[in-house]
């Protein structure tokens, strides 16, 4: 028989790199998805893992901002739910205590668990994928998630096979697009999305219908969240169709406010699960939802697909697309569905400027700006995120920057009314936004499409007992306490008694960042975070350059000249170190239980 032409673009690559067939496969259903209706409970192992809606997210706590949407189909319409998550946020913060890797993550499938299961889901598959630290980039979050020895497409093929396990009438995932989200969010959007269209076609992952039995299939409705998506509250918005603005397709809402046969809100049950992510600050939270029914916000989901068939809309392309976006459009197109790209970029504001004057002393890093340490203007920090400022008093910082020789020095006054959590110095000096610190980020030749090539180190200006300052590095080229991953790096505080606010200073070696300086090019960003709290959450951040993830977008980092500076040769662009611990499902007692009654193999992996 001749080979088959391939239907689209993104089952021709799959085909180059050997993972379709091009042939009709030999599988017990024949070359046609089976129908989108569950089977009898009773025909076979596969049957008892169906779920009516699957839905598929990055971390434990994805689905939460959706849990109140499954709990009233479950209960109204009789379909039942199962989750998907590709990781356990190993890479995430920890509010309850100091465990992080694979210890973190065992903890919060616990979590996960009990949240979903208050809406009535019983069933989380999770892929064992690495979490790592917060970016904006979904290839980054693909390469990490299909390090080799793995295939490119592993995590793809593992869903693929979840989807023909659990045989959901619909899919709900995360939004793949790219602008102000977490990477590992728009990449489980896209997976979704492609293994949607794969699943139905025995041609895809033909191993899977040959050697282990699966059968291909089809499910009906693609959707995606849309927690960005502003309309009227109130019940007159539950089962609405709104056209998005930017890709024209339908947005749905529906409606938390009703009660559910228990008597609370379906909103009142979703913060009940919220509270349960402890580790994530989520028990925080107001026990009770406050606001009236008829104030409370749809839940909103775009529509993707319909009767098995993606929603067409009008393609409007950008011009001028930064790499970041430019991948996206490309993603899109060959999905056939380029109308996702639309408006995909915002508009940047311009970078702000500054500069690192040269100073023939170098400035003793003592917690204080002496005479003539750093001559050059004071750089204003503004609102970022959370809730802002009440008042000067409330949090307020500057920054100011000099340089002498090959060493940077940076010096931030801040003004601070309530300490946050004092972290222990040996043992929790990480993941500083939980507290209160200061975050300086140097790109060290304004080229970086992602932070992993970036220099991102965290100054706490307090520890427990008295402990001092301590200093870390997160979500960069390198992870870790400074003293192991920023030789040379020092840094001094001074807090004020009665407490103020604070001073911290450092000294950051231009030959150790990951790349050599261009000094015409360099970009950084100076970031506060005010906490206010002893329960390790976050209150209030400030930037230099305050637009969108300010943290984790280096396109958004001001520009940081430094006049006259000659930097001497170095070593090329360093790799990133990247952490790739991840808690596995065969070390999970919940795991491992749930495998044996559903039939389905832990980890999303082959049917032996």
């Amino acid at each position: 028989m001749n080979p088959r032409k391939p239907r689209n673009r993104l089952r021709a690559v799959l085909a180059a790199a050997g993972l379709i067939a091009l042939v009709p496969a030999v599988a017990a259903c024949g070359t046609k998805a089976a129908s989108t209706e569950p089977r009898a409970s009773g025909s076979g192992p596969v049957d008892r893992a169906h779920a009516d809606v699957l839905f598929v997210g990055a971390h434990p706590d994805d689905e939460f901002r959706s849990l109140a949407t499954l709990g009233r189909w479950k209960e109204q319409n009789g379909l039942s739910s199962a989750v998907v998550t590709i990781t356990r946020g190993e890479g995430g913060g920890n509010a309850a205590g100091p465990q992080e890797g694979a210890a973190l993550g065992m903890i919060r499938e616990t979590e996960e668990r009990k949240a979903v299961g208050i809406l009535g889901i019983r069933d989380v598959y999770y892929l064992d994928k690495p979490d790592f630290w917060y970016t904006l980039s979904a290839p980054l979050a693909a390469k990490v998630w299909n390090k080799a020895p793995q295939k490119e497409t592993d995590t793809l093929e593992r869903l693929v096979r979840l989807i023909r396990a659990t045989t959901p009438k619909t899919v709900v995932t995360m939004d793949p697009r790219p602008f102000n989200q977490h990477g590992a969010h728009q990449q489980a959007g896209r997976l979704a999305a492609e293994a949607f269209a794969l699943a139905g076609d025995p041609d895809a992952f033909p191993g899977q219908i040959k050697n282990e039995k699966y059968k291909p299939w089809k499910p009906g409705r693609l959707l995606t969240q849309s927690w960005g998506f502003k309309a009227d509250p109130g019940p007159q918005c539950d089962g609405k169709r709104i056209d998005d603005e930017k890709t024209k397709l339908p947005v749905l809402g529906v409606w938390p406010g009703g009660k559910s046969a228990g008597g609370k809100t379906w909103a009142q049950l979703e913060r009940d699960a919220a509270r349960t992510y402890v580790t994530q600050g989520f028990g925080s939270l107001p026990e009770n939802v406050t606001t009236k029914p008829d104030k409370l916000p749809c839940e909103w989901f775009t529509v993707m697909a319909e009767g098995g068939k993606q929603l067409k809309a009008e393609e409007r392309a950008q011009s001028g697309l930064r790499p970041q976006y430019a991948e996206f459009r490309d993603w899109a197109r060959r999905m056939k569905m380029p109308w996702l790209a639309n408006e995909a970029q915002p508009a940047y504001p311009d970078r702000p400027s500054a500069t690192a004057p040269e100073v023939a002393k170098a400035p003793v890093v003592d917690g204080k700006a002496g005479p003539g340490e750093y001559p050059g203007e004071a750089l204003r920090l503004t609102h970022w995120e959370g809730t802002p400022c009440s008042s000067a008093k409330d949090c307020a910082a500057d920054a100011r920057f000099a340089r002498n020789g090959d060493d940077l020095y940076v010096l931030v006054r801040v003004t601070d009314d309530k300490k946050g959590a004092a972290l222990d110095r040996q043992t929790d000096c990480k993941r500083h936004w939980r507290t209160d610190s200061v975050e300086v980020d140097l790109d060290p030749q304004g080229r970086s499409d992602d932070t992993s090539t970036t220099f991102k180190a965290a100054v706490l200006p307090y520890t427990a007992n008295g402990g001092g300052p301590c200093a870390e590095r997160d979500g960069d080229n390198r992870q870790g306490p400074a003293a192991a991953t920023a030789p040379g790096m020092v840094v001094a505080s001074t807090v004020t008694e009665p407490y103020t606010g604070y001073t911290v200073e450092a000294k950051i070696p231009l030959a150790g960042l990951p790349a050599p300086v261009d000094p015409d090019r360099l970009t950084a960003n100076v970031l506060l975070y005010d906490s206010d709290t002893q329960d390790k959450t976050g209150h209030s951040r400030l930037a230099w350059s305050a637009y969108g993830s300010a943290q984790a977008d280096p396109y958004v980092w001001g520009t940081l000249r430094l006049p006259a500076y000659v930097p001497p040769p170095g070593p090329p662009t360093q790799p990133a170190d990247i952490p790739l611990e991840a808690a596995q499902s065969k070390d999970s007692k919940a795991s491992v239980d749930q495998s044996r009654r559903t039939g389905v193999p832990m980890a999303g992996g082959p049917r032996q």
